[in-house]
Order: C-alpha cells, then sequence, then structure tokens
C-alpha cells in the first residue's frame, strides 16, 4: 500500500542533488575584484594586458588574490574593499583613457562547480551596496528633436520637388510653412502628405500670405515618446554592459521615468559619468584630393580633418556633415554575399532620401563612417561607393572582424540619448548597510526556522520530524533554483523566504491531522498513512494554487522590490508543493511502508472519543490511547473490545469492510440463536404447566 516505485525515488534524488550543487556556491561568498576591459569591444585583451597589471601591482605593493584572463576582460581579485579601490585608482592612471577599469566581485567557488554552470544568487542594491539613480526623460526635448529633425527634411523635400517657399518658422508645437501662391502651397501639402505620415497638415491665410500648419499627430507624439524611453534604456544598458558592472538594474517606471541600479559601484562621480556616456555616429566624406603626408606632418587642409582609421592608419575626413544617427532606425550584425562580416543599417525616410542622393553624386569615392564617443573620434569604416544605394537599406563591411561587426551594430543601434534625461533622484548605500541587511534577513530564516521545526517536533513527534526535514529540503531547493535562474535576491525577497517556511509547513499539518481523522476513525496504521495523503493532497494543491495567483499578479503588476518578493514567493509555493506531498511521502513511505505490523503511528498525542454503556453519552479520555490501543465501550458487550488494528493489522480497506461485515453477521446470528433458545424455553415450560394440570 504504502510504497514508491524506484524512478520516484531517483527522481527526489537528483532533485535534492541538482539543489545542493547549486545552493552551494551561495555558502562560499564573494571576494572584492577590479575588472579591466577595453573601451572598446573590438580592442583584444591578451595576456600582455595581463602583464601590465600583474607589474603595475607589483610596483605599487598591492597584494592581489590571484589575477585571471576572462573573455575579452582582465580580473583581479583582492583580499578586502580598502586594496580594491588603491587597486582601481593606480589602474585608471596607468592604463589610460584606452580601457575601462571598474569594481566588481568575483564568486569565490571552486572550479568545478563554476564548470557546472553553479554560479550564485546576484543581490540585488539593499544587499550588496551600490548606487540608485531615478532619472526623467524630457519628453519636450524629445519633440524639440523631432521638430528639429522635420524642419530640416521639409527643406530637402521642397528642394528637391523645387517648390518655392518663402520661410520656414518654428514655434513651440508646429512648423509654419509660408508660401507666395496657393498652388505652391497645395503641391508642397502633397507632397508633405505622402512622406511624413505622421505630421498633420493645415492651410491658413494671413494677410495674402498662405501658411501650411505641420503639427505632430498626438498618437505619433505618444509612439515618439515611447520610443525615447525604450531607446534610452536601451542606450543606458549597453553603455553600463560595457563597465562589467554585476547584475544592474535598469527598468521603466512610469510613463517618463527610468530606474538605475548599480550594485557595487561607490563612486557616484563615476556612475555619473556612466550614465552620461553617449555616442554619434556621422557619415562625411574622404578627402582624397590633398596629400595626407603633409596632413600628417601638421599641413592640414581648410574644411578637412585628420583621424584615425580603425586599425591605426590615418585618414583625412571633410568636416561636412553629410548624414546623423539620428536618421537609424535599426542596425544588425551579419555577411554579406561573400561572406564576410557585415553591419545592416535601416534608415528612415528622410535619411534613405539623403543616402540615396548622396551615394548618387559620389559614384567611385570614399565615404567615411565616423563614431564620436567621450569626445574621441574614430572612423570605423571608409568604404568606397560603388554604385547608388536607395531603399533605406545600407550594408557596411570591410576590414571587420564578426565581434567588431557586432560592436559597430551596437554602437549604430543605441549610441545616442533619444531625449535628455535628468537625475531627479540619487541614492547611495553603503556596503556595510548592505551586509547587515544580509545578516538580518539570514537570521530571520533561521529563527523562523528553528522556531516551527521545536513546535512541530513537540506536537507531531516523528512525524513532526519528518516535515522539519522536508522544509530544509524545501530551502534548499528553493535557494538551488534561484541560483539556476540567476535571480536577483533583494530584502523583499528574504522576506518570502522567512514566509516560505511558515508556508511550507502549513501542508504538513494538513497531512498530519488528516492522518490523525483516520486513525480516529478506526483506521488501521497503514490505511491512515495512506488515506491521509490521498485526501490531503487536494486541499494542498487548491490552497497553494490560489496562494500562486496572487503571486503572479504581485509579479506581474508590481514593480523593483514588488517583484522580487513575488519571485521567491512564487518558487517557495512550488517547490513546498513538491516536498510536502511528493518528499514527505517518499520518506514516511521509505521508513513505516515496509514494516508489514505497524501497531501505531508516532504522530503525537490522539484523542479518540468513546462512549458511556449507561447513557450513551460520548467520553473523551484525557490519556493518550495510542500507546496502550483504544478502548471502546459497546451496549452489547460489558468488556472493551480492542480495536481490530491493534491486533490484526489491515493491509487491504476491502479487508476492514469484510471483518466489519463479519461482525455484523455473527451479531446478528448471536441473537438469533438466542431467541430460539428463549422460545424452547417458554414452550418447555408450558407444556410442563398443561402436564401438571
Amino acid at each position: 500500500m504504502n510504497r514508491y516505485a524506484l524512478w520516484k525515488y531517483l527522481i527526489i534524488a537528483v532533485s535534492l542533488t541538482l539543489g545542493l550543487l547549486y545552493t552551494l556556491p551561495n555558502f562560499y561568498g564573494e571576494s572584492p575584484a577590479v575588472q579591466i576591459s577595453p573601451l572598446r569591444a573590438s580592442a583584444s585583451t591578451d595576456t600582455a594586458l595581463l602583464q601590465r597589471v600583474e607589474d603595475a601591482l607589483k610596483q605599487a605593493n598591492i597584494a592581489t588574490d590571484g589575477i585571471l584572463l576572462e573573455g575579452n576582460s582582465v580580473k583581479a581579485r583582492f583580499i578586502d574593499t580598502d586594496t580594491q579601490i588603491k587597486a582601481k585608482d593606480l589602474l585608471e592612471s596607468t592604463l589610460g583613457n584606452d580601457y575601462i577599469t571598474a569594481l566588481n566581485l568575483l564568486p569565490n567557488s571552486p572550479q568545478w562547480l563554476t564548470n557546472l554552470g553553479a554560479l550564485p544568487m546576484y543581490l540585488g542594491l539593499d544587499l550588496r551596496g551600490g548606487v540608485h539613480f531615478m532619472l526623467a526623460v524630457d519628453m519636450n526635448g524629445a519633440l524639440e528633436k523631432s521638430f528639429d529633425r522635420y524642419s530640416t527634411d521639409i527643406r530637402s523635400t521642397l528642394r528637391e520637388h523645387k517648390i518655392s517657399y518663402a520661410g520656414l518658422e518654428k514655434q513651440s508645437n508646429k512648423l509654419i510653412i509660408k508660401f507666395r501662391d496657393i498652388q505652391s502651397l497645395t503641391k508642397a501639402e502633397t507632397e508633405l502628405k505622402s512622406n511624413y505620415p505622421d505630421l498633420g497638415l493645415s492651410q491658413e491665410q494671413i494677410d495674402n500670405r498662405y501658411h501650411l500648419i505641420a503639427v505632430i499627430k498626438p498618437e505619433a507624439q505618444k509612439r515618439m515618446q515611447d520610443s525615447a524611453v525604450l531607446q534610452n534604456i536601451t542606450t543606458l544598458r549597453n553603455r553600463i554592459n560595457e563597465l562589467g558592472v554585476a547584475e544592474p538594474i535598469i527598468q521603466k517606471a512610469g510613463v517618463d521615468r527610468v530606474i538605475v541600479q548599480l550594485p557595487g559601484v561607490q563612486d557616484t562621480a563615476k556612475a555619473k559619468d556612466i550614465l552620461g556616456r553617449t555616442a554619434t555616429l556621422e557619415i562625411r566624406m574622404v578627402d582624397d584630393e590633398h596629400d595626407l603626408d603633409a596632413a600628417i606632418r601638421g599641413k592640414i587642409p581648410f574644411g578637412t580633418e585628420l583621424h584615425q582609421e580603425r586599425g591605426g592608419s590615418p585618414l583625412l575626413v571633410k568636416k561636412q556633415i553629410l548624414l546623423t544617427g539620428e536618421h537609424i532606425t535599426d542596425a544588425q550584425s551579419g555577411f554579406d554575399k561573400d561572406n564576410q562580416p557585415a553591419v545592416h543599417i535601416n534608415l528612415d525616410n528622410s535619411g534613405s532620401r539623403v543616402f540615396k542622393q548622396l551615394t548618387r553624386d559620389n559614384v567611385g569615392k570614399r565615404m567615411a563612417i565616423l563614431l564620436i564617443e567621450k569626445n574621441q573620434t574614430e572612423v570605423i569604416t571608409a568604404p568606397v561607393i560603388r554604385e547608388e544605394i536607395g531603399g533605406g537599406r545600407v550594408q557596411i563591411s570591410g576590414r571587420m572582424t564578426s565581434m567588431e561587426a557586432r560592436d559597430v551594430a551596437l554602437l549604430l543601434r543605441a549610441g545616442a540619448l533619444a531625449a535628455p534625461m535628468d537625475i531627479i533622484e540619487e541614492r547611495t548605500v553603503g556596503p556595510s548597510l548592505g551586509a547587515e541587511n544580509i545578516a538580518r534577513g539570514f537570521n530571520s530564516t533561521l529563527y523562523g526556522f528553528l522556531a516551527v521545526a521545536i513546535f512541530i517536533i513537540i506536537y507531531y513527534t516523528a512525524f513532526g520530524g519528518i516535515s522539519v526535514v522536508a522544509l530544509a529540503m524545501n530551502l534548499l531547493l528553493l535557494v538551488g533554483l534561484l541560483s539556476i535562474l540567476q535571480a536577483t535576491l533583494t530584502l523583499p525577497g528574504m522576506a518570502a523566504l522567512a514566509l516560505t517556511v511558515g508556508m511550507a509547513i502549513d501542508a504538513n499539518v494538513l497531512i498530519n491531522e488528516r492522518i490523525r481523522d483516520e486513525l480516529r476513525s478506526g483506521a488501521s496504521p497503514q490505511l491512515a498513512i495512506h488515506t491521509g495523503f490521498e485526501r490531503a493532497f487536494g486541499t494542498i494543491v487548491d490552497s497553494n494554487i490560489t496562494t500562486l495567483i496572487a503571486g503572479i499578479a504581485l509579479f506581474a503588476f508590481g514593480s523593483g522590490p514588488v517583484k522580487g518578493f513575488a519571485v521567491v514567493l512564487c518558487l517557495g509555493i512550488l517547490t513546498s508543493v513538491f516536498t510536502s506531498t511528493f518528499v514527505v511521502r517518499g520518506i514516511v513511505n521509505l521508513v513505516y511502508g515496509s514494516r508489514r505490523r505497524l501497531d501505531r503511528v508516532p504522530i503525537g498525542q490522539l484523542w479518540i472519543p468513546t462512549k458511556d454503556p449507561s447513557s450513551n453519552k460520548t467520553i473523551t479520555p484525557d490519556h493518550d490511547d495510542t500507546d496502550k490501543g483504544t478502548s471502546i465501550l459497546t451496549k452489547n458487550t460489558k468488556e472493551p473490545l480492542r480495536k481490530e488494528s491493534q491486533t490484526s493489522p489491515v493491509s487491504n480497506p476491502q479487508e476492514v469492510i469484510t471483518k466489519v461485515k463479519y461482525k455484523i453477521d455473527n451479531n446478528s446470528q448471536s441473537k438469533s440463536s438466542e431467541k430460539s433458545v428463549s422460545k424452547a424455553k417458554n414452550k418447555r415450560k408450558s407444556s410442563d404447566i398443561k402436564q401438571s394440570q
């Protein structure tokens, strides 16, 4: 009856093993480190950079706990945070502006755990310490930039179609295009409607002057504002990810708010510099007419600039900017027709029109694509224009690796902020406060666990101990899941851990009370265990599903700390259902299921109601009947009858039914025999009386 198949025990063993493996890295902790990475992802990081870092630290007598080359960065581990900060300042001054030096934390887990992919959970800002910013996106600024772009594009369109106009004036929320006659206005309106669907156009006449009023449609404004916020978030994330900050949090808050959290960063000025990093793209023509060698010697011709091409070779570039990155709608890395790395760029309507004219007028000439970042200008590539390029899709290739192509696409796609941003809230959490929060959260979970364990063992004895073992396994699986998912643990998340302890034990209480109810009704111990688990399963699932629905709602509609709480809560519900219904029953079946004769269930003090034979009233004994066998007094017998389960345990419910039916048949037979005997006695008495008469 109470037996588990081998595959069920294998599932339990595999689950607990994985939970233990992925929980272990959280006990090793993390050590402070300094991460050195190139300013651009295309730059290589090799053993030479590793040797430079090691030599600089040795000369300054700064002790390290290990230096390693990992990916495209060099990481130096230190014993304490003071040494970490000294090393960071030293390396920043030694390596210069070509490398990014950032504070980081490295796990102290053994290498074999790291090879298995077992990493510790990320800690939130309130546990690790760091910098918190709330930024407001200037929506008016975004609209202003849109009007500036539209004014330039409208002038180009009117010149291209040879439509004469008297002037273009920009006001707060509209553009006024002036014409001298109605024919020019009508022709301009037709062309602008076809080229700029997001603009609402209306005519106006003032003093023999014809005006065309252009405004951005409300739905287009809403779309522009949402796009500006999302593009700014993407830009910030890409900028910050290059610094190697461990698990930065960048998320939208409201309509025009962005929250940025940088765990581990204590330098507020440095963090502001990170947020202020932007990149812009410019397309210019290469000056092949003048002498490059003379320009290198200092004789730079008028109207040109000397820049470095990617790879180190100098290049003369004209100052006139033909196209900017504002017209780029998308940029993805890929391959050209020769299977060489390339960057595919999509331009908007105005950008595609300008680029088409640019390539048509400069076939056979070189075009330079420049990237400006932190006031440093670099020529990404300078391809030769082979033919006119239209349609708004541009391909950039030549002397580029796959990593360089991805880097260029990233910078082109989200290199500049779509709208200005202002810091409206700034907060710094120190590492000591974070360590205090970790200690308090850990103690609350530990003391809550111990209190629950003591109570449940006292109340349910051996079955309470099994429940405590399952509760410990539940916490193990929960922490393991959080580590596998690489979730960010915050202070509300630790509160959810403590709450999970109380919620998980509730399922075990339901199971134990169901078993007690079955024992009170007279079932055998094995049958009581089996029936208790079966009947409690539905109740446990129903109650936890309702809580899970509430947790999902918190995750869907909450933000920040609320989401962290909801994630731990939902995962804790799933692990508690698994351990209480699957793991606990497996332990019980392993300990008690193999016993052919189970006289009692060690599930605490059990009160079974009995009846007074004289008054037929229920009497509740104040002693434990589970150890001695429960006495049941009936009307038909003066001696108490021992429970059938105490003398002959039943392994089958059908056997119980059969035995009860047998008792009833025996009682009815005995009653009928007594009646026949009394009838025979009465007959004899009547016959004796007749004979005497």
